[in-house]
């Protein structure tokens, strides 16, 4: 079996290729290091086959080590992109969204007011776009951060 493998090794690298590629499917895609290993052992066959490389193992493993890495940098971003891993938007979703309450104090840009609720000491901003809110106007709470609610008038 190593004679004939030894005799025919374009045909080894192509066989390894797509055993990886499979392999690569098989996991789901979650290796990863597969999808560059395979086209790499891909690549070298192809080689062997059009005569550009000869069909030692030095030759195969020195060429399939230098496609692997040329094709991981080459494919690398495009594939990445599409995964779709994307950054999250922070997620202000909450229970406490939709709370309506009435502000103690006066609201402006910049000087937030306070509010003890649930035993928890928030701070209460308001949204961009809004310039006043006065004392005893009832507020609804648009978005909520780390001790943070975010208000407008209701």
């Amino acid at each position: 079996m190593v004679e004939y493998i030894n005799q025919h090794q374009t045909e080894f690298w192509l066989a390894a290729g797509f055993a990886l590629l499979v392999l690569e499917i098989l996991l789901s895609f979650a290796a990863g290091v597969f999808i560059f290993a395979g086209l790499g052992a891909l690549i070298t066959g192809a080689l062997m086959y059009f005569g550009v490389l000869p069909e030692t193992w030095i030759a195969g493993i020195s060429s399939a080590g230098i496609a692997a890495g040329l094709s991981a940098l080459a494919l690398w971003q495009p594939l990445r992109n599409l995964q779709g891993d994307k950054p999250i938007e922070k997620d202000n979703s909450s229970d406490l969204v939709g709370h309506e309450f009435v502000v103690e104090q006066d609201l402006a840009p910049g000087a937030p007011g306070q509010l003890q609720f649930s035993g928890i000491q928030w701070r209460v901003e308001l949204v961009p776009g809004v310039d006043a809110v006065a004392k005893g106007t009832r507020v609804v709470v648009v978005s909520v951060e780390v001790g943070v609610f975010k208000v407008r008038p209701a």
